[in-house]
């Protein structure tokens, strides 16, 4: 009888709750508090990503543009290091996104 109470007093207990979602590098890219690269890109490759956007080139090909991924998030990281008329933010110069968040976006952006 002392097993089942227990057994039934642990059963009652609510489960924890779940841990939310770590956001891929598509959720920050979409984000538009975090990567927003829909308020410039164009991203033909990605049905989530509807833009009319036409400010700065179309995140299409990115493995063929940029071989070096390195190359890629370093263009992420400040893109006024390569062209100082850059208007795209400096996300991690302006620590606007986190290394991690980085990283994530430069995955997903690459894989376009």
């Amino acid at each position: 009888v002392g097993i089942m109470l227990a057994t039934t007093v642990y059963a009652q207990q609510p489960a924890a709750a779940a841990k939310p979602a770590e956001p891929t590098g598509q959720d920050i890219a979409l984000n538009n508090t975090k990567g927003n690269c829909l308020a410039c890109h164009l991203l033909p490759g990605d049905a989530k990503a509807v833009t009319s956007a036409n400010i700065a080139p179309p995140l299409i090909a990115m493995k063929a543009r940029f071989p070096d991924k390195q190359k890629l998030r370093d263009q992420i990281w400040d893109a006024t290091k390569i062209n100082p008329m850059s208007a795209m933010p400096p996300f991690g110069k302006h620590q606007i996104l986190t290394e991690q968040e980085i990283d994530k976006v430069t995955d997903y952006v690459h894989g376009l």
